[in-house]
Formats: C-alpha cells, sequence, structure tokens
C-alpha cells in the first residue's frame, strides 16, 4: 500500500521462510457462533477459529533455525544445566545484571520481585500500570501510583517519548509518603498500556540520579527494552550512531534490576527471568524461586528453552531485527492513518493500537467500547485483537467501580517474523471496513467478572 518512489529503497525482513503453517479462513456465521460462545471475549475463542492472530506478542514469535538447533542441546539435568550457565553469560553479557534467576515466564519474575521487595502499605510508583505487574504489587500490599508523563494519556499527543517518567509526580508521592515506604520504581522499557511507548535516556539519568539521593530502587521492567533502546537510536541526539546492543547494556546499568518476559524481545514461546545486583535480594529470589516455580538453576523451565532463549537474545539485539520488526509496525499504523483510522501516536513498537473511543464515540465506556469492537473485528475478519481499556483496568478497590482509564484502546499485536506485509493489508482492510460501519456496533455488558485480570476470562453480551 504505501507509494513506491525512485531512489527510495523500503526495508524487507531480514529472514526466508523455511517452514510455513497453515491458515484457515472461516465463514462469518461460524466466527458469529464463536464469538457467542467465546462470550464476546476474545480471550475465549479457540485458535483454530482465528485467520490472523493480533492477540498479542508474548510467547507467539517464530524461532530461528539456530534456535530450532539449540533446543536439542538440552541439558535436562534437574540441577546445574549447562543451559543455566549458557544463559546466565548470555544475560551478563548484553543486560549486565550481576545475577539471574530464571522463571517460567514474566509474571513469575514479578511475583518474586514483589514479595521480596514489597511490605504492606508500601507505595510504588511506575510509569503507567500493567495488569499482572500491578495485581503482584496489590497481593503483596503494596499501592501503585502511576507517575508517568501526561501526554501519555492523549493518544493524539505526537510526543517522541511518551514512557517517560514525570519527575514531579514521582516527587509529590515521595513527600508525600516518605522515601521508605517507595521500595523501588517500576520502569517498563516501551509502554504497553500507552501504546508501546518508550522513556528516553534523559529522563533516565535524571530518574537515576533521584533514586540514588533518596535510596530508591530501579526496577527495570525490560520484556521490550531493546524495542524501547531502538527508539533511542532513532530520536534521541546522540544515539544514532549507537548500536541497539550498547543502548540496551546502557539502560540496564542505570537501574538495579529487572523482570522479564522473554516471550517478547528474546524471540521465545515461553520463559523469563527476574535479575539484579544485590546479593541479599539474589539471595531471597533463589530461595523463593524454589517455592514458586522450580530449582533456582531451572526456575519452571526446561534447558532446551534456556537456550533457545540465550540464542534469541542474540538475534534480537540487532538493529537488522529491530528495523524489520517495527517496520511491519510502522506499516500497518501508517496504512491505518491514511484510511482515517484514529489509532494512538506516535506509532509504538509491538501494536497498532486503535483509540476505541473515537472510533465508537457513541458507546458509553462502561458499556466497554474497546471489547465491543475488538469481537467486531473478529467477527467480521477472523483477526484476532484485544481490548486494551476499561475492562483490563479493572476496577477501583475503594469504590466497586469500574476504573475508567483514560485510555480505551484496541491492541493490534504482531507476532515477531510470523506475517507478511500482505497481512498488514489484509488487516488495514478488515478495520476499514467495520469503520464504514461502526455506527452499527453496540457496546456490551458484562455477564461473568472474575477476581483477578477479569479481561482474560471475563464474558459479556450485547447491549440490546
Amino acid at each position: 500500500m504505501n507509494e513506491i518512489k525512485p531512489g527510495h529503497r523500503t526495508w524487507a525482513e531480514p529472514y526466508k521462510i523455511k517452514s510455513v503453517e497453515l491458515l484457515k479462513m472461516t465463514t462469518r456465521e461460524e466466527r458469529e457462533v464463536a464469538m457467542r460462545e467465546a462470550g464476546y471475549n476474545t480471550f475465549l475463542t479457540r485458535s483454530r477459529d482465528v485467520y490472523i492472530d493480533l492477540l498479542t506478542d508474548s510467547g507467539t514469535s517464530a524461532m530461528s533455525d539456530r534456535q530450532w538447533a539449540g533446543l536439542m542441546l538440552g541439558d535436562e539435568a534437574y540441577s546445574g544445566s549447562e543451559n543455566f550457565y549458557h544463559l546466565e553469560d548470555v544475560v551478563r553479557e548484553y543486560y549486565g545484571y550481576k545475577h539471574l534467576v530464571p522463571t517460567h515466564q514474566g509474571r513469575g519474575a514479578e511475583n518474586l520481585m514483589s514479595q521480596i521487595l514489597i511490605k504492606d502499605g508500601d507505595y510504588i510508583p511506575g510509569n503507567m500500570y500493567f495488569t499482572t505487574t500491578r495485581l503482584h504489587q496489590e497481593l503483596a500490599g503494596g499501592t501503585f501510583v502511576d507517575v508517568i508523563v501526561d501526554e501519555a494519556h492523549d493518544p493524539d499527543c505526537d510526543f517522541p517519548f511518551k514512557g517517560n517518567v514525570d519527575m514531579g509526580k514521582l516527587d509529590a508521592l515521595v513527600q508525600k509518603v516518605g522515601a521508605d515506604r517507595v521500595p523501588y520504581i517500576s520502569l517498563e522499557g516501551n509502554v504497553n498500556m500507552a501504546g508501546g511507548q518508550p522513556f528516553s535516556m534523559a529522563n533516565l539519568r535524571e530518574l537515576h540520579t533521584y533514586c540514588r539521593e533518596h535510596d530508591i530502587l530501579i526496577m527495570l521492567d525490560a520484556t521490550r527494552t531493546m524495542e524501547n533502546a531502538w527508539f533511542i537510536r532513532e530520536r534521541e541526539e546522540g544515539y544514532a550512531h549507537k548500536s541497539v546492543r550498547q543502548i540496551l547494556r546502557e539502560i540496564c546499568d542505570l537501574t538495579d534490576g529487572c523482570t522479564m518476559s522473554a516471550k517478547k524481545d528474546a524471540l521465545v514461546n515461553i520463559g523469563g527471568f527476574f535479575t539484579c545486583n544485590d546479593d541479599e535480594i539474589f539471595k531471597k529470589a533463589q530461595n523463593l524461586v524454589v517455592v514458586y516455580e522450580g530449582l533456582h538453576t531451572y526456575g519452571g523451565l526446561a534447558g532446551r528453552d534456556m537456550e533457545a532463549m540465550a540464542q534469541g537474545i542474540r538475534e534480537a539485539a540487532t538493529e537488522e531485527h529491530q528495523a524489520a520488526r517495527i517496520g511491519q509496525v510502522r506499516y500497518l499504523g501508517e496504512n491505518l492513518q491514511r484510511a482515517g483510522i484514529p489509532i494512538v501516536k506516535p506509532i509504538g513498537s509491538h501494536a497498532v493500537f486503535i483509540d476505541a473511543r473515537e472510533f465508537l464515540p457513541h458507546i458509553d465506556q462502561d458499556d466497554y467500547p474497546a471489547q465491543a469492537l475488538a469481537a467486531e473485528l473478529f467477527i467480521e475478519s477472523g483477526i484476532r485483537t484485544m481490548e486494551r481499556g476499561n475492562v483490563s483496568a479493572g476496577r477501583d478497590p475503594e469504590t466497586g467501580k469500574n476504573r475508567r482509564p483514560p485510555l480505551e484502546l484496541v491492541r493490534l499485536t504482531i507476532p515477531r517474523r510470523v506475517y507478511t506485509q500482505a497481512h498488514m493489508d489484509v488487516i488495514t482492510q478488515a478495520v476499514v471496513d467495520v469503520y464504514a460501519r461502526r455506527d452499527q456496533i453496540r457496546g456490551l455488558k458484562m455477564v461473568y467478572e472474575p477476581e483477578y485480570l477479569r479481561f482474560f476470562q471475563a464474558r459479556f453480551e450485547p447491549i440490546t
């Protein structure tokens, strides 16, 4: 769909296809039945009914031939697997942290960190919430406080670093509750709920100085930090000639540890880790992982999974991979913009986020417009997306009412190394077709609500 001009070279995927998985297109009638049976929740649909799967980029990447070969090197010893020590070396080389504790995925690492660092009554500032991160903080007795810049809550704002921490908000919290009640700040790379938006290195340096003065740890959510490094390279003065790998290491050197869902940046289908530099925190994590995950040298993973993760880190921390990965997302976003579809600006790293509030202005937020739009896109085309708005935000524990966040979004999440440009064109056409009849789309009412993380399992019915 992009116009070809003389002298302009477009990018191409830095790989060729060696194996394919066949897709099946269903009829509209079949999709209507499937969505009804799933309670209008795309998380409850079956993958066999999906044509193009944009539900998440978590664990949905295509692994390389070298990663698949690495599976055959799996040392499945219960204790002291060689793959653990290989992964440990790679993490120290690329991320720089002293200690590594593997976990089955990112939320396993979040649980360890929350249980170790948070005391009842603590406050945990962060650059916008993420669902599982906030829940683990709350279960540990803490209270999340959003300290992201205001621009992050405005989908039309073109500010290049919407993931930045607002230092005034952070300082106001510290002055109010005391630094001793703030064990760490949770800093997410390429903030998911804001639309895949990065923080700047200048902001991180300022945050590092402040936290050192107040004895507050900086714990990085490193899930998409390689992609954050790409945006720093592209947008921040003084970084154009630095590599993704160099910028990644500079980010990590300004923080005290991280949680990692390796199912994103590291190009694997399962796995994660917790890292830190502090010896005492490491000892506690090493002890606690045995309770929740497995022995400290496998943490709920097979040896082959750790080997694939180590190789995936090497492949992802390159300019070639990041240019193609983010370029494909940008291609889809620019196509949608040209078609007049309201999306979050600037286009982020891992997904294009449709502004459902603008797309469906006739639906009240408590009638879940983003959830309704995700269901409608599936019925229209077999494309599975997900809601990131009122359903994901959950209820205020004090009032019991929906939080009604400023952003009401549908996330079109692009798996890494999976789909082609032709798929992006098909997605664009499907969204445009739904937009043409948007006035006919109705809101939803929630008929089942689980206690935790309701967006995964809640069920809905159309409002008649």
